[in-house]
């Protein structure tokens, strides 16, 4: 078995009330990043940190994702909306600091996800790899 990982979260875990309609969002907005859903049930799915469960109460989250450019941006609200979600921000410089360029979508439930490109910059790695000894 083989993760990577990110800087900050082991892992995000949200429960929606419609998993199909959350299944169906959140497959064509990970397709933006080039991820796939990697493990699915009839109760569940995941991709790399992030879960989605329909046991329970539905969540409310914001939740921000990084692009790698501008373009990336457009092309997940584009997505994001006829996957089902609602504008919550069209694609737009935001005043948090300069450079911060992101997209705003509301998921099936309700949740905040973003978008974000904070400008220009190089990674010492593309992720962190933890392999299970």
């Amino acid at each position: 078995m083989e993760f990577h990982r990110g800087r900050l979260f082991d892992h995000v875990h949200i429960q929606v009330k419609d998993l199909e309609a959350s299944r169906r969002f959140y497959r064509a907005v990970m397709e933006v990043f080039g991820l796939t859903l990697q493990r699915e049930g009839p109760t569940f799915f995941n991709t790399d940190e992030f879960y989605v469960t329909s046991e329970g109460t539905p969540s409310r989250i914001h939740l921000a994702l990084q692009a790698p450019d501008r373009e990336t941006v457009h092309r997940f609200h584009q997505v994001a909306l006829a996957a089902g979600g609602r504008d919550n921000g069209a694609p737009g410089e935001r005043k948090y600091h300069p450079g911060y360029y992101a997209a705003f979508v509301l998921d099936p439930d309700g949740n905040n996800i973003e978008t974000v490109f904070h400008g220009p910059a190089e990674r010492s790695a593309p992720s962190v790899v933890l392999r299970a000894l």
